[in-house]
């Protein structure tokens, strides 16, 4: 029997990687698709070409795509990123769905930021939405949040659109207690 399978999303420095940590405490096979991109500019030849091809070769360092060369790049340039996502997006989909195959624990968990805006919600069984005072974000994350965010569906929809939500403006101890009773409820699923 396949897993039941949840999405970890929100914006830059929400909390995504530590609920995303939690829910391996908590049992659930655990992967990001931030390293399945990883993976696939390490990898996978044909986007490497690919990206060399579209960006030039100023993008390499030691033979290897350079990710902060792309996304200097890339998030200076509208038309770059929306090829760069489109050329990685059914990718990673198709790798998440390769691996989610394999696991045997009752739930997995993906850390999937751009989950709508890629439209990959319907991958998953159900979405969990992390959100975080600004404030909190900027503190969190070193990279810049306000270019980034503001092609991305606001916290509200992606809340609206959740099956869980959390507002991560509190402790570690109290995410993870949020994640304890989420991984519990989608086990009665698997069951």
């Amino acid at each position: 029997m396949r897993p039941v399978s949840v999405a970890i999303t929100g914006g830059i420095g929400a909390g995504k990687s530590e609920a995303l940590k939690a829910f391996a405490r908590h049992g659930a096979a655990t992967i990001s698709s931030d390293e399945i991109v990883h993976r696939l500019l390490r990898e996978d030849e044909d986007v490497k070409r690919a990206i060399v091809e579209r960006l030039g070769r100023v993008v390499l360092r030691q033979g290897q795509i350079d990710r902060s060369r792309v996304a200097k790049i890339v998030f200076r340039d509208r038309d770059k990123l929306t090829w760069l996502e489109e050329l990685l997006h059914p990718l990673v989909s198709a790798a998440y769905l390769r691996w989610r195959e394999q696991q045997t624990a009752p739930v997995t968990a993906t850390e999937v930021p751009l989950l709508f805006e890629a439209g990959s919600a319907r991958n998953f069984d159900a979405v969990v939405v992390i959100t975080a005072p600004a404030e909190a974000r900027r503190q969190r994350s070193a990279l810049a949040t306000d270019d980034r965010e503001s092609r991305l569906i606001p916290d509200e929809e992606k809340v609206a659109r959740a099956d869980y939500a959390y507002v991560n403006d509190g402790t570690l101890e109290q995410l993870d207690a949020f994640v304890a009773g989420v991984v519990e409820d989608l086990a009665k699923r698997a069951a």
